[in-house]
């Protein structure tokens, strides 16, 4: 196969690598391991001009455990940071969700807002970076037209202080402003802290910032729609919210807690779809259980299987629809997955192909080895089939002497199960752990 002629430095590497062997996504360095997937990039490059030109997108990227979701998510993210947009990533789980009335909802907000990333800094904290990038055009503007700094600044934030949430939002701008003015370090901190959804009483808001309410569970979706206008204002392209692990959804005991979540990722669907949300995108990673299942995923739920009912005409030639909502992630083929074991081996090599650990026939006995041990799952759902390549090339970069044929049939790989988490129970007020009755008894 062909050799990769691109050298990697050595933090690069050892991110990637020690990510893989965890079994889980490198936040860094995926053009070196990324195959295949090119319809479905390209549909979401699709989705982020458009937010770019200040429109909006919804997808739920759908696949089983281990077929890559997360990788997916993390590509596409990277790719909006190249593109000039702010991104927003985290995970859901069970002290994080979109909708509650426990504190989970804000819980999940802080945990994004923590993650802001740019293209600046792409592994979070870009809030307060944001923030002056907003005040150093506006301050540009103020000199042109004459203005004093916080009358700019309210004439810039005139479009979101109509919005809910957003005349507090303006607010705590104009009291970072005032806080860098000042030399005043703890205002600035309490504004970011505001801003980032870690106040959790609006007295200490009040008495730190002088505004009346916080980012809490009852706005966070509010407060999403505030940050795609305002880092337009900032000079960005519009923002990105990447959710993944939804099954935490879907893994609520409570029936009313789901419905309510269910709800949210609906008016989520209808802004964006009708077009009344801007230069925003949602994306939400599940499992197919999360999707389809009846009883407990989205299609319980009536209004929003209505509406991501999949293309019959598609579904009838054999085809995929790359524009609809839901976004299913194929499998990759045997050949694309010899390809990511070379990508592999090439990152261990950092860039340099005289360093190669093992030859090509190396990946193609190895494929065969976990062919045999667990069926079409070793292409299907490749994550332990990576972990267990990624273990492999360490014991053989580590022990020089030892032959890479004498360790293949050693290689234990094992089929990527889901977990056997327990549903997720509630906090007073959301509805009994158990309200679904007899729903969930097996014998």
């Amino acid at each position: 196969m062909d050799s990769k002629k691109t050298k990697i430095r050595p933090r690069e590497r050892d991110a990637i690598i020690q990510s893989l062997r965890a079994g889980v996504t490198p936040r860094t360095g995926l053009h070196h391991i990324q195959v295949g997937r090119a319809r479905e990039v390209e549909a979401l490059l699709k989705d982020l001009d458009r937010i770019l030109d200040g429109g909006s997108a919804f997808r739920l990227i759908i696949g089983a455990y281990g077929s890559g979701k997360s990788f997916f998510l993390q590509l596409v993210r990277a790719i909006a940071l190249e593109k000039g947009l702010v991104t927003l990533h985290g995970d859901l789980s069970p002290d994080r969700r979109l909708y509650s009335t426990g504190g989970q909802a804000r819980n999940l907000y802080a945990e994004l807002a923590r993650n802001l990333s740019t293209r600046t800094k792409p592994d979070g904290g870009g809030f307060p970076g944001l923030v002056e990038r907003f005040l150093s055009e506006t301050r540009k503007e103020a000199e042109a037209e004459g203005k004093g700094m916080s009358a700019a600044i309210r004439a810039r934030l005139e479009k979101i202080s109509e919005l809910v949430g957003g005349y507090d939002f303006a607010s705590v701008i104009e009291a970072y402003w005032n806080g860098y003015e000042r030399g005043d370090d703890d205002l600035r901190a309490n504004a970011v802290r505001w801003l980032r959804g870690e106040f959790s009483t609006r007295t200490d808001a009040r008495n730190a910032l002088g505004v009346r309410t916080i980012i809490d569970d009852a706005n966070v979706y509010d407060t999403f729609k505030i940050l795609s206008l305002f880092v337009r204002q900032a000079g960005y392209g519009g923002l990105l919210v990447n959710l993944d692990e939804m099954v935490n959804l879907y893994k609520l005991a409570s029936s009313k807690a789901r419905l309510s979540n269910y709800e949210q990722i609906l008016r989520i669907l209808n802004d964006c779809l009708q077009g009344t949300a801007e230069a925003v995108g949602f994306l939400l990673g599940g499992t197919p259980d999360f999707l389809y299942d009846p009883r407990k995923g989205l299609y319980s739920y009536e209004a929003l299987q209505s509406r991501l009912n999949e293309n019959t005409f598609a579904k009838a030639a054999g085809v995929s629809d790359y524009d609809a909502p839901i976004l299913h992630l194929g499998s990759l083929t045997p050949e694309e997955l010899y390809v990511l074991l070379g990508n592999i081996r090439n990152v261990y090599a950092s860039g340099d192909p005289a360093k190669h650990l093992v030859p090509d026939e190396a990946l193609a006995a190895f494929l065969a080895h976990c062919s045999h041990k667990i069926g079409e799952a070793y292409f299907r759902t490749p994550r332990t089939t990576i972990k267990a390549f990624a273990d492999f090339l360490a014991v053989l970069e580590q022990n020089p002497d030892i032959k890479w044929t004498s360790l293949i049939d050693e290689i234990p790989v094992e089929e990527d199960r889901p977990s056997d988490m327990p549903e997720i129970g509630e906090e007073e007020g959301e509805g009994e752990a158990g309200d679904d009755g007899l729903t969930s008894f097996t014998i």
